[in-house]
């Protein structure tokens, strides 16, 4: 059986065809740990261990390599540890526990790896400095920034023109700029922020950068799939793919990053995307006393995983009997007793 898989830069279903089919790589963006998951944060994590599971069902176990990110390092992090007046490692990994615990609940796998930014600070500085001798990254006040000038292809990804892709990405203005679109990949830290040393002086690095970095020391490039949630397609993705092919190859739009872009839908409460800053959200650890794990499960797999998720109490509810009526079908198939036949004598001839 051929496993077809749609793939966001080519617009269409295509044949998958991994690199190597010894070793299958797939990176998956994963948590900001600060708070608690919502049920919208989840819906990736099922979604790509759907595709986890297949690809180890057809290719072995031991073939299949799936990395998820950890962003440990973030504004929201150092307000949560500034307003406890405690280091951030105590504040994610306090969360990276409830969030691994309420996936496992979900019933995800652990990814094979799961590195985290802080953990990876010596890879994303060196990816940085490999930018900058590439004349696609340089520093300015502090600042090390992306040249989105220097990648020919920035926008293939997403499909967008520059200006589209200025006016969407709600771009910071800043005299040191060498162009509206670039971003930042490196900056100065702020008092009582956590800080790393650097070439280009102390501070942090930039979210994009962190993906980028991580997918290249646990995966290797080019990966056969990347997946996220479509939010993340730009510019996240858009900056991730563009920064880490001008980090490796003299001819970054030759080259390939990801061999399948995968991107799952919203889900929505309502008619609103879940989000944390507007506070419409359901939080994962408070559903799993509502319903099953399993349940709530198949109430994120019921719809075409890129297509728009509403979600609703009739959802779950529905999910419920849906789940009830299976189990109920199932028992009764074990009581139904199989007749003992024989060998045809067909085939004993």
């Amino acid at each position: 059986m051929t496993l077809n898989l749609y793939d966001t830069m080519a617009r269409a279903k295509r044949p998958f065809i991994p690199r190597d089919p010894k070793r299958v790589t797939m990176y998956v963006c994963g948590p900001t740990v600060y708070n608690y998951a919502h049920i919208g944060n989840a819906r990736p994590v099922v979604a790509f261990d759907v595709l986890f599971r297949l690809l180890r069902h057809t290719y072995g176990a031991d073939a299949v390599i799936y990395a998820a990110n950890v962003t440990d390092v973030d504004d929201k992090i150092n307000r949560k540890a500034a307003e406890e007046g405690v280091d951030i490692s105590v504040i994610t990994d306090r969360y990276l526990d409830i969030y691994n615990a309420d996936m496992s609940v979900l019933g995800a796998l652990r990814p094979t790896h799961q590195p985290r930014a802080t953990q990876t600070m010596d890879a994303i500085i060196a990816m940085i400095g490999r930018l900058v001798r590439n004349n696609a990254a340089y520093a300015a006040e502090g600042h090390v920034l992306f040249n989105t000038q220097a990648y020919a292809d920035y926008g293939k990804l997403s499909g967008h023109p520059m200006e589209d892709m200025i006016a969407g990405a709600r771009v910071d203005v800043a005299p040191y700029k060498q162009h509206p679109a670039d971003f930042v990949l490196w900056k100065p830290s702020k008092e009582n922020e956590p800080v790393w040393d650097s070439p280009w002086g102390p501070g942090r690095p930039g979210w994009h950068i962190e993906c980028s970095a991580m997918i290249e020391q646990a995966l290797g490039l080019p990966i056969d799939i990347h997946g996220g949630g479509i939010d993340l397609l730009f510019p996240h993705h858009e900056n991730e793919m563009a920064q880490g092919l001008c980090a490796g190859h003299e001819h970054a739009q030759d080259a390939e990053y990801a061999r399948y872009w995968m991107h799952n839908g919203f889900l929505n409460m309502g008619a609103e995307k879940m989000s944390k800053s507007v506070g419409n959200v359901a939080l994962v650890h408070q559903l799993i006393d509502q319903a099953p794990g399993e349940a709530l499960r198949w109430a994120l797999l019921v719809g075409q995983y890129r297509a728009p998720l509403d979600w609703t109490d009739d959802l779950i509810e529905q999910s419920k009997k849906a789940l009830d009526r299976l189990y109920g079908a199932l028992r009764r198939s074990s009581e139904v007793k199989a007749e003992a036949t024989g060998p045809s004598v067909a085939f004993l001839e």
